[in-house]
């Protein structure tokens, strides 16, 4: 086997290993809400027992799900049914996050050989190598592969769709226009948002006409004219075949696409998305790239390489022109995304092979050279190949970092267990509404209160919450979702009335500083810690969606 060929069996099995690794990291709980809704949506669904039942709205294979695409909804069906037959439990609840999340990791793994074979393409084997590298090691590819979520897979169906589109500006034909549909048929057949790489593949249509310096021929002209229409008729098709009810139920589709378009305009329509009124478009995404989606070795890489990348694009851009549609595409959905209201880092993941390729390309056109050529390593192949190990941990400190958080039980078990040590049942427990109750087995032995501190800051809600504080033994927070958009939102003057909580914050207040009756008992917390160190990364200040699912901060505070 060929030295190139090793490298890149190891960087993805070890990009499957980063991805699998404590796959049941929450024991079965299910903690991330979009995972535990498709999987609800999911295990009701079977095959309509005839044709008509297939065409109605009411068909028991209609998802009745379309705030994400059905594809992801319809192949975790049939693979959880087929794994049954190896045990019951993974077309069951209890399980089918464990087919999903293998899913997953199967989709992100095969991102990275997607991206070493479009980065070779384009330009060569060693940048492929060091580019698949990169996207094995991000974090936030690693962490989404531990949900099923769409994401994922719409991560893969992006970069496969200007993979073909590569191949045919490099060489069109019916077969390449066939794929490219197909491959984007299916990425917004898992998440309709994807719709603007139309725009991308359309673009690369033109480039593959304009390329070609002869004079116009009709024969040519329809023959084109037909590689687009099969391109977008391919799309269509494959696009009804995975989401048909789409069509049938399109009332249905069309009110909950609407309310999430909605949702990208207004941060006060959801609860959830609270935490991101006053967001500042672009900086609020760049942060939390850099700090905690790729971290800082990497993405210092990333945003200089997207930068070297860009320029030499349109500096040379008649003999850069295959390049032209990934540059086109990562500014395109980097700015559409980043000016939506809401922030939620997923949204920016089909942009992240794009970034571990342009990192690729800035190391290996600016940054290696440099640096060999500044300590002579031509002649010193053993410094030559110290460096590159140090150059590799390096890259990967984030990752181990942040995978040591799979290492240790998950913060809402751990409470729950110290919940069932150290609390008589029968006590009560005031818990926050919108978030995952504690403890998370056996909440019958205790009495539970929900505090509704979402809802408006009105006198009646100060009474009612008043009125259960005097009868709550403990308060327990499960994770930073309420308390920290919460305490931002105290100005009324440019709040809507419904949405300004100035008496919730200073319930907050009282709360963490022992002045409301109750005092801090225990908290639990999983910050990524580096490697043989015991130095933590606390990052509560990351966005809400990379610490709340899988390492929350859990506090409990007992009555004084």
């Amino acid at each position: 086997m060929k030295k190139g060929k090793l490298f890149l069996l190891l960087i993805i099995l070890a990009g499957f290993f980063l991805r699998t690794f404590n796959i049941n990291w929450d024991n079965g709980y299910v903690f991330h809400p979009d995972e535990r809704a498709i999987i609800m949506f999911t295990i009701p669904l079977e095959i309509p027992k005839s044709f008509s039942e297939f065409i109605s709205p009411q068909s028991s294979l209609n998802p009745n799900f379309f705030a994400y695409g059905n594809f992801p909804v319809y192949l975790l069906k049939i693979a959880s049914d087929t794994s049954s037959i190896i045990n019951p439990l993974f077309s069951q609840y209890g399980g089918m996050h464990i087919v999903g999340r293998l899913i997953n990791a199967f989709f992100d793994t095969s991102t990275i050989l997607v991206l070493f074979l479009l980065t070779r393409r384009l330009f060569n084997a060693k940048t492929g190598l060091i580019a698949a590298f990169f996207y094995s090691i991000s974090v936030f590819p690693i962490q989404n592969s531990h949900f099923f979520t769409v994401d994922i897979p719409l991560t893969f169906f992006t970069l496969l769709s200007l993979y073909f589109l590569d191949l045919y500006i490099e060489k069109p034909s019916l077969k390449h226009a066939v794929f490219t549909g197909i491959a984007f048929g299916l990425s917004i057949a898992t998440k309709i948002s994807i719709l603007p790489l139309i725009f991308v593949i359309a673009f690369g249509f033109l480039i593959a006409r304009l390329k070609i310096k002869r004079q116009f021929s009709l024969s040519l002209f329809l023959t084109r004219g037909f590689y687009s229409l099969s391109f977008f008729f391919t799309a269509v098709f494959i696009f009804f075949i995975t989401q048909p009810y789409t069509f049938i139920d399109f009332n249905n589709f069309f009110s909950q696409i609407s309310l999430q378009s909605k949702m990208s305009s207004d941060p006060y329509l959801f609860p959830y998305t609270l935490q991101y009124v006053g967001k500042i478009p672009i900086i609020h995404e760049l942060t939390n790239i850099a700090l905690w989606g790729l971290g800082i070795p990497l993405s210092i890489f990333a945003f200089i390489g997207t930068i070297f990348l860009t320029a030499f694009t349109i500096k040379h851009y008649r003999k850069s022109y295959r390049i032209i549609p990934l540059v086109f595409f990562f500014w395109l959905y980097f700015l559409l995304v980043s000016n939506y209201a809401v922030g939620f880092m997923r949204y920016l993941l089909p942009i992240y092979p794009l970034f571990a390729l342009f990192s690729a390309v800035f190391c290996v056109n600016l940054l290696f050279p440099i640096i060999i050529k500044a300590f002579h390593l031509d002649a010193k192949p053993v410094i030559k190949k110290i460096l590159l190990i140090i150059f590799v941990l390096i890259s990967s400190i984030w990752t181990l970092s942040f995978l040591s958080i799979y290492t240790r039980p998950n913060t809402r078990i751990s409470a729950s267990d110290w919940i069932h040590e150290n609390i008589l049942p029968g006590k009560t427990l005031a818990v926050e509404h919108w978030d995952d109750g504690l403890p998370v087995y056996d909440a019958h032995k205790y009495k539970i209160l929900s505090f509704p501190l979402y809802d408006p800051d009105t006198e009646f809600k100060r009474q009612g919450i008043d009125q259960q504080l005097k009868t709550a033994d403990y308060i327990i927070i499960a994770s930073n979702r309420l308390y920290i958009p919460l305490q931002k939102l105290t100005n009324c003057k440019v709040l809507p009335e419904n949405r300004c909580y100035p008496r919730t914050a200073e319930y907050y207040k009282k709360l963490f500083s022992e002045k409301l009756g109750f005092k801090k008992v225990a908290e639990f917390y999983s910050y990524p810690t580096i490697p043989f160190t015991n130095i933590i990364i606390n990052d509560q200040s990351a966005d809400e969606s990379f610490t709340v699912y899988d390492h929350p901060k859990v506090m409990i505070f007992q009555r004084k």
